[in-house]
């Protein structure tokens, strides 16, 4: 009785729908966001009974698969870039779009074989000589968001002709995050979520946020998911709940 009751009240002020037995909301969402996105879609359904249906893989691949038809209520990107393609293209509502949060770029090495030290990447870096004949884990540099913000930020500090070769790139940052996690790669560049949520690897460095575009997240509703279910979740995001638990991954305010 007493969640009956919290739930009861959650949804009182956040003026949201008691939906016990609603349609799914469908969201497509960036890898980076699992465990945040996850962790916020069980309070929300605990809180108005409103099922959630959720996605996550790379923004350029979710992107597309928004354009070939997938049914997606929601979609957040980890970019702009692939949320103005869909815009572009008349798959986002009008009105609907806004920055959702923030995150920052890391160098990150297998726990076990870590330098006891955080290094400063300078463009005096040798990283390279860290690597050691290994491979640098990345998100595919072209077309991921983490990829392609890890792809500017090398290219910045001078540093990208010397990796590009040794280079591993993966179809998301979460298997990027893996390659690493596992050992197969001994260094790699991730979101600092994503560091954040898996303890067998550790946070090198932080690229400074100059070297790179801002990272920002905007989500949206999509064409065909303007529906009082998919608005209420949308509006749910922006509430002080979400920003918490967003907050606790690691992700920072939009602009932040």
């Amino acid at each position: 009785m007493r969640c009956l009751i919290v739930g009861f009240l959650l949804c009182a002020c956040l003026g949201l729908p008691r939906a016990a037995a609603a349609d799914a909301v469908t969201v497509f969402a960036a890898a980076s966001m699992t465990e945040a996105l996850s962790e916020i879609a069980d309070g929300y359904t605990a809180a108005t009974g409103q099922s959630l249906r959720l996605s996550f893989a790379g923004s350029s691949a979710l992107a597309r698969q928004i354009e070939q038809g997938a049914p997606a209520d929601i979609f957040v990107s980890a970019n702009a870039a692939w949320m103005d393609h869909l815009e572009a293209r008349g798959h986002v509502v009008p009105g609907s779009r806004f920055d959702l949060t923030s995150n920052g770029l890391v160098l990150i090495a297998h726990g076990a074989t870590a330098p006891e030290t955080e290094i400063q990447i300078t463009p005096t870096l040798d990283l390279s000589g860290l690597l050691a004949g290994g491979r640098l884990a990345m998100a595919l540099t072209e077309a991921v968001p983490a990829g392609i913000y890890g792809r500017a930020a090398l290219a910045h500090l001078g540093r990208w002709d010397e990796v590009a070769g040794q280079v591993a790139e993966t179809d998301n940052v979460r298997a990027a995050l893996m390659l690493v996690a596992s050992g197969a790669a001994p260094l790699g560049i991730v979101y600092h979520s994503d560091a954040m949520a898996e303890p067998r690897v550790r946070i090198l460095g932080v690229f400074p946020e100059d070297s790179h575009p801002p990272i920002t997240y905007p989500v949206a509703l999509m064409d065909g998911g303007d529906a009082p279910a998919a608005r209420a979740f949308l509006s749910y995001l922006q509430a002080s709940p979400a920003a918490a638990i967003l907050a606790a991954h690691g992700f920072r305010a939009p602009g932040g």
